[in-house]
């Protein structure tokens, strides 16, 4: 099917990606739908796994938890998100997901505007304060 028609997207037509943090499956971006405004990403993070502090510098994001749970952070303030949970983190904010429960997490991420300006993420993990703010946590990879 040329993805110009395409509408509706089956688990057969994501895109799958094995990212250093989770197993990354694409639902909504420009090689499976003809978006504009949108992206969404169903993550799969294992337990022990996180996606460290980042940013996003031209795009905001919601995270809505499925399965598991996610010591979420937005900026310094953090929570244990639960499944039908979710946090909105605005363009540019300092942000990180962790699982160190014993269980899966699966959350969607949903960010806009799909045809953000670069750079699309920024990794500021090793910085401080974010390369020492989870001390006293448990250890996540």
């Amino acid at each position: 099917m040329d993805i110009s028609d395409r509408r509706f997207v089956t688990a057969r037509d994501a895109v799958r990606f094995l990212s250093p943090w989770t197993l990354e499956e694409w639902i909504c971006r420009s090689d499976v739908v003809p978006n504009k405004d949108l992206l969404l990403v169903r993550a799969n993070m294992e337990p022990g796994r996180s996606h460290p502090f980042h940013t996003h510098p031209t795009r905001e994001e919601i995270i809505y938890i499925i399965s598991g749970r996610a010591e979420q952070w937005c900026g310094k303030d953090h929570r244990v998100l639960n499944p039908g949970e979710m946090v909105l983190i605005p363009k540019g904010e300092v942000h990180g997901t962790f699982n160190p429960f014993p269980e899966k997490l699966v959350f969607l991420a949903i960010l806009a505007p799909a045809n953000a300006a670069d750079p699309p993420i920024v990794d500021v993990s090793n910085e401080e304060p974010w390369r020492s703010i989870r001390n006293g946590f448990p250890p996540v990879t």
